[in-house]
């Protein structure tokens, strides 16, 4: 079946071309991408059949992204804005060149292609549970930089594609709340479902909003036969993990030093090491120091979008360690509800 759909609808006076369900008739360069691997999207918001037309007035920057924005701008609000508006106007969509990662946006639906898919309509608030890295934006104007959240809340448009999925936004949560919650919604969806009861678990960037989620999750799924420990290189983030109450033991460490950290998870286990390892953290070169805190047989899921799946490839080989590791998926089924529902319970630790 070709998924590319019949020219329906005429927009903003322009007749539109046929619109492909996953973007690619929005790739400007190179040619014969999907959209996140393209270098350019075609940003123009005439709609096209099968898009949804978005106000946009919220940008949430993937930590690893956001970081990185920052330390170029010297900390600078004015700077940081700047540089994200530069690199929309580059490339169509807000896809840090350094990183490669994006993140999402909360918008208003200004208008629906007649084969986009779903019951949505003009008007609903919603978050985009695809990445920034692929989908074209348009920034009129920024307001403010949130240095605590990651966020920018602006004035601008953007286009989902007919295979984007995306969440309304809940009454009951503050939108930036949602939004931050909504763009690490992978997270703590796979920790629930890599935890077992009785594993012993290790959440390295433990003090994170991400992070939190996980312990929150890895308590629950590994019961009272189960350890859970949270692992943060800052007083600030050990601190938010023994708030939370959810590890039985709160580590301090730097992630970038793999020996060091693996002693520490040694002495913690007993020398067992754990079953599951969840890597959180926003800065590369942590990749060894999850390996080797994971037993043989173990788990290391890198959520991290700061992660060089070469290094942790290659390293665990080169110190013979037999452990799976998975990629960081952004989405599972069912992972907006779960993390709304956490962020509900978890409001004043959030």
């Amino acid at each position: 079946m070709s998924n590319v759909l019949p020219l329906k609808r005429v927009y903003g006076g322009s007749i539109l071309e046929k619109g492909c369900l996953y973007g690619t008739h929005r790739v400007l360069e190179p040619k014969g991408v999907l959209p996140q691997a393209a270098w350019k999207l075609d940003n123009t918001m005439d709609l096209y059949d099968n898009e949804l037309l978005l106000d946009v007035d919220m940008l949430n920057i993937d930590a690893a992204s956001f970081r990185q924005i920052k330390d170029q701008a010297g900390g600078d609000k004015r700077k940081i804005g700047q540089i994200i508006r530069e690199t929309v106007s580059e490339r169509g969509k807000q896809h840090n060149p350094v990183t490669g990662s994006g993140g999402m946006l909360t918008g208003t639906v200004r208008d629906k292609g007649e084969a986009f898919p779903g019951r949505i309509e003009p008007g609903a608030k919603i978050a985009t549970l695809v990445s920034l890295s692929l989908t074209p934006l348009k920034i009129d104007a920024i307001h403010e930089v949130n240095m605590e959240r990651d966020q920018i809340r602006v004035s601008g448009q953007a286009i989902l594609f007919a295979s984007g999925i995306y969440a309304k936004l809940p009454d009951d949560l503050p939108e930036d709340l949602a939004l931050a919650m909504l763009d690490v919604a992978g997270a703590p969806a796979q920790t629930a479902k890599l935890v077992k009861p009785g594993h012993t678990v290790l959440v390295i960037g433990g003090g994170g909003k991400s992070g939190l989620l996980c312990l929150y999750e890895a308590q629950r799924r590994a019961g009272i036969t189960g350890k859970v420990i949270g692992l943060s290189h800052s007083t600030k983030g050990c601190e938010r993990i023994r708030k939370s109450g959810f590890a039985q033991v709160v580590l301090q460490a730097d992630a970038t030093k793999p020996i060091d950290l693996y002693r520490k998870v040694q002495e913690a286990t007993n020398g067992e090491l754990a079953d599951i390892t969840i890597n959180c953290v926003d800065i590369p070169v942590t990749e060894m120091a999850s390996i080797l805190s994971t037993k043989d047989g173990g788990t290391v899921y890198f959520f991290s979008m700061a992660t060089s799946f070469t290094a942790a490839a290659l390293g665990a080989e080169g110190i013979g360690k037999d452990v799976q590791m998975l990629i960081g998926n952004g989405y599972t089924k069912g992972h907006a509800e779960m993390v709304l529902d956490i962020a509900r319970k978890l409001k004043t630790l959030l």
